[in-house]
């Protein structure tokens, strides 16, 4: 039944080569053969194997014939990767001088499982079968944990995306060990958090992570009442998507739900945040976002009546670009819907004079018809031109005119 599954994922599996054509040393590993047995297919596909020797060159025939990319990763350890445009196909030299040693310094039981696709012979030599069926992340050992201290952040990252359990024996370790994470890179370390920030658990799991101190170092300002937060910026994140307030990325609701979250649990001061950030390695876009979230939220939390026109007007221009986790912010900390639901009824209008003005005149414009010079005046004038136009003093361009032909006068 289990080889069954294995073959029933492979065959479904859309990579232009024959994977029988691969020497029948070659064993599918890892993430594959789990995700294989839990039919739990990834787009694109990322498929890995082991090879006793020459994984390099294997790798490069493969490519050829095929027609892929080629790819060398790691050319100590004989790692290199063939790209096909429907995914990857990872070939890797086992690290010891057997396959089950290979297995037994991998992270957890059910990542430490290999399958021949020529014998459709399963190698399993550490229970990770039976941890599978049970749902359960165990360690193969905590010696392994060492070697990458990623595995302990991973674990958690695991869980949330297949809605495992870590068993007791593994948490005791990974708590223990905590510590370590410092030490890893902050670009892996970023991965993992957003993985686990997009899962399908991964409040649960980010919450136990922060709980057990796996985050201490990165997120250091993390408290009570921003852990309290996770659960309702899911509801702020749910509110955005369905009334169509959203990015125009294609990416959108996984940066929103992102960034979202990082504005939960990062610093309430602004240039702390964004320290906070920088050492975590997000872009500069993504730290721009998010501080400017912490910054603008303040505002929308302490607002008892709609803001007029004009202010609206300012305000828009300072946070439209960042209105999506602004608005799933605020929502998951209480601010009233009767303060929201009108500025996002203006975001989702394109045709909103406050939201998205549309100039009547420019700069140009004024210095022709009013005989100006260019200055920070010309700025001005537009400005006020602008928040006439959306109180419906002015309609037209020669009102326009005319209007910063007054103001001039006014402040002569």
């Amino acid at each position: 039944m289990v080889v069954e599954q294995i073959k029933s994922y492979l065959a479904t599996v859309d990579l232009p080569c024959d994977l029988k054509q691969l020497p029948s040393c070659a064993y599918l590993v890892g993430g594959s053969v789990r995700d294989a047995l839990l039919q739990r297919y990834r787009n694109p596909i990322d498929l890995d194997f082991v090879l006793p020797k020459k994984a390099i060159a294997t790798a490069q025939q493969v490519a050829n014939f095929y027609h892929g990319g080629f790819v060398v990763l790691d050319r100590e350890r004989e790692i290199a990767r063939v790209v096909f445009p429907q995914g990857t196909l990872d070939l890797a030299q086992q690290e010891g001088a057997s396959l089950e040693q290979d297995l037994r310094r991998r992270d957890f039981t059910i990542n430490a499982i290999a399958y021949n696709v020529q014998s459709q012979k399963l190698i399993d030599p550490l229970g990770g079968l039976s941890d599978l069926k049970q749902g359960i992340l165990r360690m193969v050992s905590s010696e392994n944990l060492e070697e990458d201290p990623l595995r302990l952040l991973r674990a958690y990252r695991q869980a949330a995306q297949l809605d495992f359990t870590i068993e007791a024996e593994t948490k005791i370790a990974i708590k223990e060990r905590c510590a370590l994470l410092k030490t890893v890179a902050a670009e892996r370390v970023q991965a993992e958090l957003n993985y686990i920030f997009t899962a399908p658990q991964g409040n649960k799991w980010l919450i136990s992570a922060i709980e057990e101190g796996l985050l201490q170092f990165w997120l250091p300002t993390i408290d009570r009442a921003k852990i309290e937060q996770l659960g309702t910026i899911e509801r702020g994140i749910e509110f955005c998507l369905k009334s169509g307030v959203r990015f125009s990325s294609v990416k959108d609701t996984s940066e929103l739900t992102i960034l979202a979250k990082l504005a939960t649990l990062v610093a309430l001061e602004p240039a702390t945040a964004e320290a906070e950030l920088t050492q975590l390695k997000y872009s500069r876009a993504q730290i721009k976002a998010v501080t400017k979230t912490v910054k603008s939220l303040p505002q929308l939390q302490q607002m008892t009546e709609q803001m007029n026109l004009r202010e609206q007007y300012f305000w828009f221009l300072e946070v439209k670009d960042i209105f999506p986790i602004l608005i799933a912010r605020a929502i998951a900390t209480g601010v009233s819907l009767a303060m929201i639901i009108p500025l996002v009824q203006r975001y989702l209008d394109p045709s909103d004079r406050v939201a998205y003005p549309q100039p009547l005149v420019t700069g140009n414009d004024l210095i022709r018809e009013l005989n100006l010079k260019p200055s920070p005046l010309i700025g001005k004038l537009l400005t006020e031109i602008q928040i006439a136009h959306i109180e419906s003093k002015i309609s037209t361009p020669q009102q326009a005119i005319e209007f910063a032909g007054s103001v001039l006068r006014s402040i002569e």
